[in-house]
């Protein structure tokens, strides 16, 4: 089962700074299949997680620690039963 993950990198010290967000395809273990870049910020709730990293890093791979965002208005809807 692949996973769809939002990163969003911004910047706490100068919120000036515009936010990046990047989407990543990810399988069951965590590797990471494909990186897209997104043009502005999604509209729609479509994936599993989402995850932020506010140093104001400008690359995803230049980042090392990243805070999980639960309950996010991006994160799809869980419905009943199903896994986590």
């Amino acid at each position: 089962m692949k996973r769809k993950v939002l990163v969003i990198l911004s910047n706490r010290l100068n919120r000036l700074q515009k936010a990046r967000f990047i989407e990543l395809d990810c399988d069951e273990e965590g590797n990471i299949l494909k990186e897209t870049p997104l043009r502005s910020q999604p509209r729609k709730p479509l994936y599993h997680e989402v995850w932020e990293n506010d140093d104001g890093k400008t690359d995803f791979t230049s980042c090392h620690s990243f805070k999980r965002k639960y309950r996010h208005a991006l994160e799809k809807p869980r419905g009943p039963g199903s896994k986590p």
